[in-house]
């Protein structure tokens, strides 16, 4: 069985939650992040006594919380966590991947690789990446200087 599927069945309660694009692009990565394990907490069906987060920040909650770097390697929940957040990205990729094909999100998973970059190049960007991205803003500067010219 999966481990996501057996996190799933066994875990005492999970949630996943996101950020959109504009909230990363308002906020930045780290704010939005946090903003999304919140929202996560926030949907579990009980308030925990504990929250355990893998990294240096924590989220504002109404419980308390523990932050613990590098903690998906140390601690099984927080990697119990990893492994749901990883596999809905994943998902979520998948499903971009079948309304923007053009852009590979079934393989870079929206980071940015070589084959990303080239595609950003090649047919510019959609919708669905983040304007403050340093490569999407490279190439509306460019963009606009060319378009200046």
């Amino acid at each position: 069985m999966p481990f996501a599927i057996t996190i799933r069945k066994y875990a005492k309660a999970w949630a996943i939650a996101s950020a959109s694009v504009q909230e990363i692009d308002q906020l930045n990565i780290l704010q939005a992040s946090l903003l999304a394990m919140k929202r996560a907490v926030e949907s579990l069906p009980f308030l925990p006594d504990m929250v355990l987060v893998d990294g240096n920040q924590s989220p504002r909650l109404e419980c308390s919380a523990r932050t613990i770097i590098r903690g998906d390697s140390l601690i099984p929940e927080i990697a119990a966590a990893s492994i749901l957040a990883k596999t809905a990205r994943d998902k979520e990729m998948q499903r971009l991947h079948l309304s923007f094909p053009l852009y590979g999100f079934d393989q870079h998973k929206g980071y940015p690789t070589k084959k990303h970059l080239a595609a950003l190049q090649k047919h510019g960007a959609c919708e669905m990446h983040r304007q403050s991205f340093a490569p999407v803003s490279a190439l509306k500067f460019s963009k606009l200087f060319l378009d200046q010219r």
